[in-house]
């Protein structure tokens, strides 16, 4: 893994942009009619540009994120902005309804310390809470995810959509374990896994949220769930793209998906109730 040990993840997509454009035909041409939407989306990809203007080899994450959100203020400075790495150093920011960018500089860590290939850049952009774009990057497969409410979703600019699948138990699932390793938090882990083993295909953790959410919008997994992930920007870029590749995203209670809670289930809407009754089983 050549460009893990060299790169950080938003250089490698800033290289990735300037050899594969994001704003492909129909990003173009929303951008010639001026939607906001798809400018929102295009300024994304001028932040991890702006990013690349300076040696990120040895910043922190840190430090990406802030060059993500100094360009984007300079575009819109009555937007709000949450990250994961600001949260980290000065808390929570309540998110309201303005604007506001929620970044995750590096989304699965623990892959990029091991070399495993699943790790992203996460931008998500929400309006009036509702995620409404998203641009999820993973720089080592090359893989360019992209979003817009009322656009559809795309994977390096062509159509994705999520699965067809009908039954559990032909059906993929993803879940995670998380960071956790108290006693509770584990036996409620291994329970779950315990019973949907015999209810699914198979099972698969990837270490992301948002690659998991990217990974029903293109029809890869079909089912994923997840409590107690590390907060919104984790999925507010994949929310939105899930969506518009035709997928349904929500609580595991059945509640509507709060973008805060830090519980997220996602499918395709003809697995959404066989998951939520196998889980109301379990819990």
């Amino acid at each position: 893994m050549r460009f893990l040990k060299g790169m950080c993840c938003v250089q490698l997509l800033v290289v990735y942009l300037k050899e594969k454009p994001v704003v492909e035909d129909c990003e173009k041409e929303n951008m010639a009619d001026n939607d906001s939407h798809s400018e929102f989306l295009a300024s994304a990809v001028d932040a991890a540009r702006k990013a690349g203007e300076v040696d990120l080899v040895t910043e922190t994450d840190k430090a990406c994120e802030d060059l993500i959100f100094n360009h984007l203020k300079q575009l819109y400075p009555t937007h709000k902005f949450i990250g994961e790495e600001t949260t980290a150093a000065f808390g929570a920011t309540e998110l309201t309804d303005e604007p506001t960018w929620i970044v995750d500089p590096l989304d699965g860590t623990t892959n990029f310390v091991h070399g495993f290939p699943f790790v992203c850049v996460s931008i998500g952009l929400t309006i009036r809470k509702i995620p409404t774009v998203g641009v999820v990057y993973n720089p080592i497969l090359n893989e360019l995810f992209t979003g817009i409410r009322g656009k559809g979703a795309f994977l390096n600019g062509n159509p994705i959509k999520v699965s067809s699948k009908t039954e559990l138990i032909s059906s993929l699932l993803v879940h995670e374990a998380g960071t956790k390793r108290d006693n509770l938090t584990v036996d409620a882990f291994t329970k779950r896994v315990n019973s949907l083993l015999f209810k699914v295909r198979s099972l698969r953790m990837t270490g992301s949220s948002a690659l998991n959410l990217c990974g029903i919008a293109c029809g890869r997994l079909d089912i994923y769930f997840q409590y107690g992930f590390g907060g919104a920007w984790d999925v507010a870029g994949g929310a939105v793209i899930v969506r518009e590749a035709g997928g349904v995203v929500y609580d595991p209670s059945g509640a509507d998906f709060d973008i805060t809670s830090q519980r997220v289930a996602a499918s395709n809407p003809s697995l959404k109730d066989a998951l939520l009754d196998v889980l109301r089983q379990i819990e």
